[in-house]
């Protein structure tokens, strides 16, 4: 007994040191001496309510720290961890309220008050448009360094949901891809005899690459590894041919447009590589391309940019010519042009333009000044920056926002397994500071220390990126309408879970006048027997609590998660009484949920329902879309998830599970970096 009552003297003493907080034994001049009984009620609450945290049972989490503060006032460990656990619940008022009473207190310092301006900017009103689109350069990828050549000539770029990135090498004949620190993963030189001058590369549907090969007068299949597939197309004038190939885009049916830029046109060919037609021949309401450039497809519509005269054409996929989006001279020596926010990225000399396609009107997002310099590519990648390709001065340039140099990246720790303990597991998630996930981080980028030590056995064990499956909570009105057509709902259902091809699950919650749990099925089950409920319908269903149980059930389901409602009536203000709009979408954000509406009936999906699928980068469809509701599950698969579970051997003293134990990770990226603290406890004995 005196042996264990020394090593918990000698462990609180160690998360006095470490924390800064006086949590086991606070004194506060401004309230009366704590008593021994009062410090241990308070840390073991705190205790308590740190585990229920990490359980995802945040709600019960906020009780036991409110009960914790009653026993031990004012702590600013307290403080914060309530702060977390309101954050988590979506009530991010609340959350604010408590951080900023620790910061008060002097705790926490740079780390806390960046942590609070940051949700303080996520909360606010969007900035203005112009604002939104500025970029600065946040790194520089050189074509060789200290006598090693790594590309000449570099002309595009293809940017990959998982972070890295193809380099089409136009001098070397080659591909490089690169990880998201710059690193050379691998290359290709394509087809058995070899590239002919690499000039654009198109990322496909289907995960494969699509090159053009300038000098060769052809188009080039290659796996997302680089692995040569085939070759189509060929020198000549007619279909199917072209001269000088350079640009590439392709429409929702998978049919690849090319300009061709030796014949001042546009070829088309088919997903297999067949020829189909070409447009952009002068003719009566036509003046035809000189130069043809970049080219993208947004909505069906076919946008083309002409070099020499500055200028966009929009046509429909058919190739006839609609209107001119800009006038001559107001992109000149236009390159590569992309999709980027639902409108066009061009690049063009020495700057990068964001053309606003309702408004017809030009944004400045990245100017590289008054040096020489040739852009012929830039692409948006998966992490909210731009890749610009310089083929003048060879080099890759990565911008960023202007406010991620300031503030840097948003990291925090979600959970903490120490259950198999010294082996601890911690899940941490990392976006940057508007909310954008990262992916494709690796164990370099991570810095994980514990009492700001560094730890041992660090392993990087995954990104959830990279997961294939996705866990759904499906939310079914039980409403009249609903009653009427079940089966209606059973085959949404069925249709979902055959998109989820064996992998996850779904939890099924009846929108009754009293929301209820239908169950978690496995989506072989959903497909093999018909749906069945057990709540009634009503008139007064219920909304709100529906869509706050569902992504209950979601807290500790896979990463890639979702929240899917299936909607027939329409829904007003008072549907969400108990949680607000807003409350809704933070709960869904703070957690990684998506929000994703399927509309059974023909009419415009209700506003609410449209701003929640906004608000969490989810989206909508009509029950019989072209495409039925299967991309709903592409969707969400294909969306970027910035989590991972990292793991490391402690060496910190427990005090049979009492102690709390800190522990710190840092998260660099190229110039930015973003930190986060947090503490558990080991399992009692």
């Amino acid at each position: 007994m005196f042996i264990k009552k020394i090593v918990r003297a000698a462990s609180i003493l160690l998360l006095l040191l470490c924390t800064g907080t006086l949590l086991p034994a606070q004194t506060n001049t401004l309230q009366p001496r704590l008593s021994s009984a009062d410090r241990d009620h308070g840390f073991e609450e705190f205790r308590r309510g740190v585990q229920a945290y990490y359980r995802g049972t945040f709600n019960e989490a906020i009780l036991l720290f409110e009960k914790a503060l009653t026993h031990i006032p004012g702590d600013p460990l307290i403080f914060d961890w309530l702060g977390q656990a309101y954050y988590r619940s979506g009530i991010e008022g609340a959350a604010l309220e408590q951080w900023e009473a620790a910061a008060a207190s002097g705790y926490g310092g740079q780390l806390l008050k960046n942590k609070i301006e940051v949700v303080k900017e996520r909360r606010s009103t969007q900035p203005d448009f112009a604002e939104s689109v500025r970029y600065v350069e946040t790194a520089v990828f050189e074509s060789s360094q200290d006598s090693t050549v790594f590309f000449k000539q570099p002309v595009s770029v293809a940017a990959l949901g998982d972070g890295s990135f193809w380099v089409a090498a136009y001098g070397s004949n080659e591909l490089v891809h690169f990880d998201i620190n710059g690193i050379v993963l691998e290359r290709t030189s394509g087809p058995l005899h070899g590239f002919d001058r690499p000039f654009d590369i198109l990322p496909l549907k289907n995960g494969n690459l699509l090159i053009s090969e300038f000098a060769a007068d052809r188009l080039s299949l290659l796996t997302k590894d680089g692995k040569f597939i085939k070759s189509f197309g060929t020198r000549g004038r007619g279909i199917g041919e072209c001269i000088g190939p350079q640009f590439l885009a392709h429409d929702s049916y998978g049919n690849i447009f090319v300009t061709d830029f030796g014949n001042a046109r546009i070829a088309v060919f088919s997903p297999d590589g067949e020829g189909l037609f070409t447009f952009g021949q002068r003719s009566g309401i036509f003046p035809g391309f000189t130069a043809p450039a970049g080219i993208a497809i947004l909505d069906d519509l076919v946008y083309a940019a002409d070099a020499v005269k500055g200028c966009i054409y929009v046509f429909d996929t058919a190739g006839n010519y609609i209107r001119t989006l800009l006038p001559d001279g107001s992109v000149p020596q236009a390159e590569s042009m992309r999709i980027w926010k639902n409108n066009l990225l061009i690049s063009c000399a020495n700057k990068v333009y964001l053309v606003d396609i309702s408004l017809a009107s030009l944004y400045t997002v990245a100017s590289l000044g008054n040096a020489p310099a040739r852009l012929t590519a830039a692409v948006p990648d998966s992490n909210g920056s731009l890749l610009l390709v310089d083929y003048k001065n060879g080099n890759i340039q990565v911008f960023s926002h202007i406010n991620e140099l300031a503030g840097g990246l948003f990291v925090r720790f979600d959970r903490v397994y120490s259950d198999k303990f010294p082996t601890v597991t911690v899940e941490v998630r990392v976006e940057n500071r508007m909310g954008q996930p990262l992916v494709g981080l690796t164990a370099n980028n991570f810095f994980l220390t514990e009492s700001n030590r560094q730890v041992n056995d660090f392993t990087l064990k995954g990104s959830a990126y990279l997961n294939t499956g996705c866990d759904i909570a499906l939310v079914v009105e039980r409403s009249p309408q609903s009653e009427k057509e079940f089966e209606l709902v059973r085959t949404v259902v069925k249709e979902l879970a055959e998109a989820m091809q064996g992998k996850g699950s779904i939890s099924i919650i009846s929108a009754s006048q009293i929301p209820v749990l239908e169950g978690k099925f496995s989506p072989e089950t959903l497909i093999s027997q018909p749906l069945k409920v057990k709540a009634s319908w009503s008139s007064l269903w219920n909304c709100d609590l529906a869509v706050r149980l569902a992504g209950g059930e979601l807290i500790n389901a896979a990463q890639k998660r979702a929240v899917v409602f299936l909607s027939f009536e329409d829904i007003s203000s008072e549907s969400f009484k108990q949680y607000s709009l807003n409350d809704l979408a933070s709960y869904m954000n703070n957690n990684g949920i998506r929000f994703y509406a399927v509309n059974l009936q023909q009419r415009t999906l209700p506003a609410e329902l449209a701003y929640l699928c906004v608000k969490t980068g989810g989206m909508h469809t009509y029950i019989y879309a072209e495409k039925g509701i299967a991309p709903i599950i592409d969707d969400l698969i294909a969306k970027p998830v910035g989590s991972y579970q990292l793991s490391y051997a402690s060496s910190l003293p427990t005090d049979f599970g009492r102690a709390y134990l800190p522990v710190e990770l840092e998260v660099r990226l190229l110039t930015r970096s973003g930190r986060d603290e947090t503490g558990y406890f080991a399992p009692l004995q």
